[in-house]
């Protein structure tokens, strides 16, 4: 046999005792009130800085978007002002050409007059500018919707991360009344069971065994009170089931008072008195 594998077998043996005995103590220690108050304070507290965080997150695109919206607003203005720049050029043109066509300057001379050309590159160059310029508004414009979009939906799920917490903390505030509940319920079932290791299933045992003795001293109390009393009634007792067995035995040989036996011996000596000393009877 490998020694070694051996002490590794004893060494993971070892490992997921202490493991068990970890989780066994953190279950006993999550199942705290207090404990379990305070991880879903951290909990919640951390949603929150998320909740924050992205809040901010959400600010610099609406920044954003206001900036390119104030960069539309300026570009437009600009564009406005190219345009007349562009108009400008133009009438100044043909101006320049009605004058030279006056003076009686064929189309190569126009073309080649200064003023002609003066006017022709301004108009070229406001041209060119305000068609960039309208290029970029129309990109910032559509950057400007796709933020209006973005921003809506995060809007959406800040909106949904705030009745997140809500209802977290509403779970935090029953989550911890039913852990109390259950300790209480299991604590006061352990202690009527008398498997409580808090010393209060002995107190209770004791206090019912108190009660009993309490009653049973009671009862022999009250039974000591009355002792005389009880022997006098089972006398009282005694006496009349002897006398009514007596009348009911005399009665039945006929020598209960009463009874035609008995008013005949009863009658007897009064016939004797009534005969004279002769035994004649009287008139």
């Amino acid at each position: 046999m490998n020694p070694f594998a051996a002490i590794w077998r004893y060494v993971k043996s070892f490992l997921y005792l202490i493991t068990g005995q970890i989780d066994k103590s953190r279950r006993v220690l999550d199942s705290n009130p207090n404990v379990m108050k305070a991880k879903f304070d951290d909990i919640i507290k951390s949603k929150v800085d998320q909740i924050h965080t992205y809040k901010q997150a959400v600010a610099t695109l609406i920044a954003q978007q206001e900036k390119k919206m104030a960069k539309v607003k300026s570009l437009t203005e600009e564009v406005q002002k190219l345009e007349n720049l562009k108009a400008g050029a133009l009438a100044m043109a043909k101006q320049t050409v009605a004058k030279l066509h006056g003076e009686g300057k064929t189309k190569e001379e126009v073309h080649a007059d200064p003023d002609y050309k003066k006017c022709l590159t301004a108009y070229n160059d406001f041209a060119a500018t305000l068609t960039e310029k309208q290029d970029h508004i129309k990109d910032l414009e559509n950057d400007i919707g796709e933020y209006d979009g973005s921003i809506a939906n995060h809007k959406i799920n800040l909106q949904q991360l705030q009745r997140d917490i809500e209802k977290l903390k509403s779970e935090a505030a029953d989550a911890v009344a039913d852990v109390i509940t259950a300790k209480e319920e299991r604590d006061l079932s352990d202690m009527l069971n008398g498997i409580s290791k808090d010393g209060m299933a002995k107190e209770l045992q004791d206090m019912r065994d108190l009660r009993h003795e309490m009653r049973a001293e009671a009862r022999v109390s009250r039974e000591m009170a009355g002792t005389d009393s009880k022997q006098q009634e089972a006398q009282f007792l005694e006496y009349a089931r002897s006398n009514t067995a007596s009348d009911e035995f005399d009665s039945l040989l006929g020598m209960a008072e009463g009874t035609e036996g008995a008013e005949t011996s009863a009658s007897e000596p009064e016939e004797v008195e009534k005969t004279g000393s002769d035994g004649i009877l009287p008139e």
